[in-house]
């Protein structure tokens, strides 16, 4: 009986109990992770990561599951949907977490964080005092992710060119004799307050107006745009095409029921063959029953994968997938340890 390692404590409890139940079926089963890789298509070393709890297993290697423990896999896919949920929530949140990080990490790269000081002697001693921004709570050192609000233009900041304040200078008018000149100030202060009521109830129509058929173009959009729908992939199936290059096949989900080895060839004591999935129109290599240092890579004209090496507990490896049209578009190549090499035709 395999001796499973303690689940990471950071896993959630929906797939930490999905992987509980796989290495329950397992042990039930009495097979060894090779004889399992064996069976279901999916490499040992998969295996190990979906038992272990370090990756989610795809769908396709839960219904190959099923069918080698003889368990229903109608029962086990609804456990399967339940953890895919709860991954893809932990992935949500360590996502939006690495963000917020990033985002922090810029402002305080750009200087951004606290607020502008006040000037030398604002306070009733002299003393200059840092201004905060009252209702936000945070960390120290640590800027809320509040996004800047908008403030109305200053009159002051348009000229006769923009199309507001006066076309020229006012001149004062001149004080009458007699000592009346309080009153032409009087007079002056007011007729620029009045300037400058007017340019600024100019302002803010204009920016109303303009922001209102900008939110209405905004939302109307062109009325002959074309529409398109991605293409409906099976359950677990995650890429297609271009999308699915150098990406574990595994992990994607083309592997299981969605593959088959087309084309295949014995290199000493190695199996090499050439894994293609219709359904994500791409391909990888795989090596069987090899010792460790030998490696496989999936040659594609133009393209070709990296190479899967196996690693020293292993007797197996597999490469990362290529775009190609049609599994004769490629072929598998093996590099033993000892020298030997061979490709399939």
């Amino acid at each position: 009986m395999p001796r499973w390692k303690a689940l990471p404590d950071e896993l959630d409890p929906q797939v930490k109990e999905f992987a509980s139940q796989l290495r329950r079926l397992v042990d039930r089963s009495g097979l060894g992770i090779a004889a399992l890789a064996d069976r279901t298509g999916y490499s040992k070393t998969s295996w190990e990561r979906y038992l272990n709890g370090r990756l989610l297993a795809p769908k396709g290697a839960i219904v190959a599951l099923a069918e080698v423990t003889g368990t229903n896999p109608v029962h086990l896919t609804t456990m399967w949907e339940l953890a895919e949920r709860a991954w893809s929530r932990s992935e949500a949140r360590h996502d939006m977490t690495m963000e917020a990080i990033r985002i922090s990490q810029a402002r305080a790269a750009l200087g951004e964080f606290g607020g502008p000081t006040a000037p030398s002697g604002g306070g009733k001693n002299g003393s200059a005092t840092a201004s905060r921004t009252t209702g936000i709570a945070g960390p120290a050192g640590v800027s809320p992710t509040v996004p800047p609000q908008a403030q109305a233009p200053r009159a002051d900041q348009f000229g006769p060119a923009d199309g507001f304040g006066p076309a020229a200078p006012v001149a004062p008018p001149e004080a009458p004799p007699g000592g009346a000149g309080g009153g032409g100030k009087r007079r002056l202060t007011m007729f620029l307050a009045g300037v400058v009521g007017a340019a600024l109830v100019v302002l803010v129509a204009y920016v109303l107006t303009s922001g209102g058929d900008s939110d209405k173009n905004d939302k109307a959009g062109p009325s002959s745009a074309p529409t398109t729908s991605a293409p409906q992939l099976p359950a677990g199936v995650q890429c297609v095409g271009d999308s699915c290059t150098g990406k574990d096949p595994e992990a994607m989900g083309c592997g299981g029921d969605f593959a088959d080895s087309p084309t295949r060839a014995v290199v000493g004591a190695v199996t090499v063959e050439v894994r293609y999935s219709k359904t994500c129109k791409a391909a990888w290599a795989r090596i069987q029953g090899a010792a460790p240092g030998d490696s496989v890579q999936l040659d594609a004209g133009a393209k070709s994968s990296k190479k899967g090496l196996v690693g020293d507990a292993d007797t197996d490896a597999y490469t990362p997938m290529v775009e190609v049209g049609t599994a004769s578009d490629a072929k598998a190549c093996a590099t033993l340890a000892t020298g030997v090499k061979g490709c399939t035709e």
